[in-house]
């Protein structure tokens, strides 16, 4: 369908960046406000959905620690736990005399887990943590520097911790969880003999730990910052006075702490979801694409016929064009709330990140949550423009085409995730809006 504008846009630019053809700068201005010119409101244009995986996310040295899981009836169920090596800033107990610290004795040690105000999912379900021993240690493989949501490390299956708790990550400031009574103390004594004198020593006694969830009974998972810590007490009796002393041992290198993010989608529309270089078409997943932090799930969207629209007029230009994603309704709610804005890629057919989407004066793009609320939720929505990505596709001579992936903001340290409606969807319909100028 083709919608005469009566009212002609001035001010509009179109840059080709890159394009095969280079198409310079277009200006809409006097010259083309002819009565001959006219601007066309395109509706119609195929857009295709898809839901993408890519291999991995780089989850180290991402100023989180990520702890939970929660069954998502869409989704599959998602877990992470996080590991991470630790370090003191000394090595020794408070005196240096051997005679004095024969008088030192074990109290007890705990972990410290401190909130940073993140959470998704259910907090008012009980949430259980166990803290394990690493039995590896926290060293990337050969030729890497990062770590990723499908990372692992070997570790203890004894518990040197449990907790269970209902979260508050926004009315309280941390959890303690009290460790095993025979593993302090046995660190407290290789630091009473001078067994452990400087960090080599410690990270070779104590490799690192690992906070894991149990999946019975939880439905969050809760974000932890990297100043929580593990907190030894020990007290020196001299006669009747007794002095109280801690020892604390923090996270020092943030590249050494990394969060394990899986997802098992067994059971749900996308649990066929194939290799990262191929897509999932909405058409087998209730016309709905998927995206989800921390698990690598985007929406891929193409344009397949664009290429087209440069034969509607000897000489024409896309002026402007509007890009509406809209959330499928009852996907999202309190426990599971929209984000306020998504990231956009430009990628290849086989998925692979080129670029982010970028506007003529080459600032990063968003799709921009609109939460005007209405009875149906009519216009609840992501708005992007794409008029200058459009205009790069049309003048293409060759058959490569790029599509645009969209990724949530937090896509390394988080778990949020959203449900987008494609072209045929019954209620939440993608819609693409193309201003053409015919000159």
């Amino acid at each position: 369908m083709y919608k005469f504008i009566l009212m002609f846009f001035l001010g509009f630019a179109v840059v080709s960046c890159g394009t095969d053809t280079d198409a310079g700068e277009f200006v809409v201005g006097s010259d083309y406000l002819s009565v001959n010119n006219k601007v066309i409101l395109i509706d119609t244009v195929t857009v295709e959905m898809s839901t993408i995986n890519f291999d991995s996310l780089i989850t180290s040295n991402k100023s989180r620690i990520l702890i939970g899981n929660y069954d998502d009836p869409l989704f599959g169920r998602v877990k992470s736990s996080s590991y991470f090596q630790l370090a003191s800033d000394s090595y020794s107990l408070i005196s240096t005399s051997d005679t004095e610290s024969a008088n030192y004795v074990f109290d007890s040690i705990s972990m410290i887990l401190k909130y940073d105000n993140y959470y998704y999912g259910d907090t008012t379900r009980v949430q259980t943590f166990n803290i394990h021993r690493l039995i590896q240690k926290v060293k990337p493989n050969t030729d890497d520097d990062s770590f990723y949501n499908n990372s692992a490390l070997s570790y203890n299956s004894e518990s040197l911790g449990t907790i269970s708790y209902k979260p508050r990550p926004l009315e309280k400031d941390s959890v303690n969880i009290k460790m095993d009574d025979a593993f302090g103390e046995a660190l407290f004594l290789k630091f009473k003999k001078r067994e452990i004198t400087d960090f080599d020593s410690f990270a070779e006694y104590l490799k690192g730990l690992v906070i894991v969830p149990e999946t019975i009974n939880s439905s969050s998972v809760i974000g932890f910052n990297l100043t929580s810590k593990v907190r030894l007490y020990y007290s020196k009796y001299l006669g009747d006075d007794i002095d109280s002393y801690v020892k604390d041992f923090i996270i020092v290198d943030g590249a050494k702490q990394f969060n394990a993010i899986s997802i098992d989608k067994t059971g749900t529309l996308i649990q066929n979801l194939p290799a990262s270089s191929s897509r999932l078409s909405s058409l087998l997943t209730s016309n709905q694409g998927y995206i989800q932090s921390g698990t690598g799930l985007a929406c891929r969207v193409d344009f397949p016929n664009m290429r087209q629209l440069k034969y509607i007029s000897d000489k024409g230009a896309i002026v402007d064009a509007e890009l509406i994603l809209k959330p499928v309704n009852n996907t999202y709610s309190k426990v599971f709330p929209l984000s306020d804005s998504l990231q956009v890629y430009v990628a290849d057919k086989l998925n692979r990140i080129s670029s982010v989407l970028n506007d003529a004066s080459g600032a990063a793009l968003y799709a921009k949550l609109n939460k005007q609320s209405d009875e149906f939720n009519e216009n609840v929505g992501y708005s992007l423009s794409v008029g200058n990505f459009l205009q790069k596709e049309m003048l293409k001579q060759s058959d490569s085409k790029s599509s645009l992936v969209f990724v949530l903001p937090n896509i390394s340290n988080a778990v949020n995730r959203i449900v987008l409606g494609d072209q045929k969807h019954p209620n939440n319909k993608i819609q693409l809006k193309i201003y053409y100028l015919s000159y």
